[in-house]
């Protein structure tokens, strides 16, 4: 496919997976995101890449450079900036945290699926130290 085309709030709304990358172009990546009650993506910060996320379900806090501390839900949009610190938390107890988020430059390699965050942090952790 020559891009993205297809129905992401429902492609957002079913997916399962803690990521799950749609489509990755030269200057993008489209990534499906799915965060269980109380479970949180992670202090992260990408020093060149733009991180755009819509939340499609639930209800999440986004900490941005340790000082900002923003409430979200479905919805709602956040960007994220290159050289940030972010972590984005699910603040249910009970629903999962269903989004999605584009990176530009693209941030992971294309067809990437981590099932669960403890499965993206090995695969990432490899990556490091291959």
């Amino acid at each position: 496919m020559t891009g993205y085309v297809g129905p992401i709030e429902t492609e957002t709304l079913k997916n399962a997976y803690f990521r799950q990358v749609l489509f990755t172009g030269k200057h993008s990546q489209l990534v499906v995101m799915c965060l269980q009650p109380g479970e949180e993506i992670g202090k992260e910060m990408h020093p060149n890449v733009d991180q755009f996320f819509r939340i499609e379900q639930g209800e999440a806090r986004f900490v941005l450079s340790e000082k900002e501390d923003h409430l979200v839900r479905d919805g709602d949009a956040v960007v994220v900036p290159a050289g940030t610190y972010h972590n984005v938390i699910n603040t249910s107890k009970t629903t999962p945290l269903r989004l999605y988020t584009i990176y530009s430059p693209p941030n992971h390699p294309d067809g990437t699926v981590h099932k669960t965050k403890t499965e993206a942090e090995a695969a990432e952790a490899a990556e490091r130290h291959p």
